[in-house]
């Protein structure tokens, strides 16, 4: 099987580690899985936060550049990240939760028959919470077990990728005839397209913009977004296919954690291709995943440059007695 299988990850920017990793474990309830560094520029932390099991479909990632400027919304670009829930009463339960914790959001409202959330955090970044309920395709994943949200309302992945793009007819046919996607249902600017099993982890919304200016990217936009694919030979499927339509890629390359290939897909817009193994598991064992500073093989070496460059961060939640939380 070499094609699509669905959304693999989304990497983002942000301000700040310490804020990003305090928002996403006690407030979205998702479990740091990886705590490394880019493995590019190896003086910036990143941060990997996924389902209890780090499976592949359920993490987002992020980079912590440092002294980065803010980054703007725009054209060209991967505009929003969403994460799965369970069910139309799970989002009920989020605007309750957001309220709480005076987190912004837009309220409950319907995108191609589904129930969406969106909201943002402190840097500006968008997301949106959608509703499995009803909705076949790419299984979820796994809340984490010990974090704040409730087992039934807990985020269990990625949900559709949003891109925003000022070329509607060029993105449309690389969708399609290039990457293999299915063009689903449209919503006047909107284009709903699929793949593999399809469902909410397998589908990117497409919005149409001329209007607004270029976006520019830096800290609160997304840095990526990756696709997954079954294994290596898959991912040597599209190494030898992207360049035969003409696109520049980074060739392979080895993640440790997965396996890549990357491609600049439009101005602004970087896809990568990840395998679904090895996993985040096989370094850490899953009591303490994230907890302590992980380092591939070929960058074990330099783990006291390593260490010296970035600031210690206290990711230590296995110690804790995190409890639910419930709202009236």
């Amino acid at each position: 099987m070499n094609g699509i299988k669905g959304v693999h990850h989304v990497t983002a920017i942000t301000s700040s580690a310490e804020k990003n990793y305090e928002f996403f474990t006690y407030i979205l309830g998702m479990r740091l899985v990886k705590k490394t560094v880019n493995q590019d520029d190896i003086k910036t932390y990143h941060l990997f936060f996924a389902d209890d099991e780090g499976n592949p479909g359920t993490d987002m990632t992020f980079f912590d550049f440092p002294g980065i400027p803010k980054g703007s919304h725009g054209t060209n670009e991967i505009s929003k990240t969403s994460f799965r829930v369970p069910s139309d009463e799970a989002l009920e339960y989020w605007v309750k939760r957001f309220d709480h914790y005076d987190i912004s959001h837009k309220g409950i409202q319907e995108r191609f028959g589904k129930k969406v959330l969106p909201f943002t955090d402190f840097d500006d970044q968008a997301y949106e919470l959608v509703s499995d309920e009803g909705i076949d395709g790419v299984p979820a994943g796994v809340p984490w077990q010990k974090g704040p949200v409730p087992n039934e309302y807990g985020i269990t992945g990625l949900g559709p990728l949003h891109v925003r793009v000022d070329n509607i007819e060029y993105f449309k046919e690389m969708m399609e005839k290039v990457l293999e996607f299915t063009e689903i249902d449209k919503d006047g600017a909107f284009h709903l397209f699929e793949v593999g099993e399809g469902g909410n982890g397998a589908q990117v919304i497409v919005e149409f913009n001329n209007i607004l200016p270029p976006a520019r990217q830096g800290y609160g936009t997304v840095h990526h977004a990756a696709f997954r694919v079954e294994d290596r030979d898959a991912l040597e499927h599209w190494i030898d296919r992207m360049p035969k339509f003409g696109f520049r890629t980074s060739g392979y390359v080895n993640r440790f954690y997965f396996q890549s290939l990357y491609v600049q897909v439009a101005p602004q817009i970087l896809f990568e291709f990840a395998t679904d193994g090895p996993g985040f598991m096989d370094d850490e064992p899953y009591e303490t995943l994230g907890e302590n500073l992980a380092l591939p093989p070929m960058l074990e070496p330099k783990r006291n440059q390593i260490e010296d460059m970035v600031r210690s961060i206290d990711t230590v939640r296995s110690t804790k007695d995190i409890k639910k939380e419930y709202f009236n």
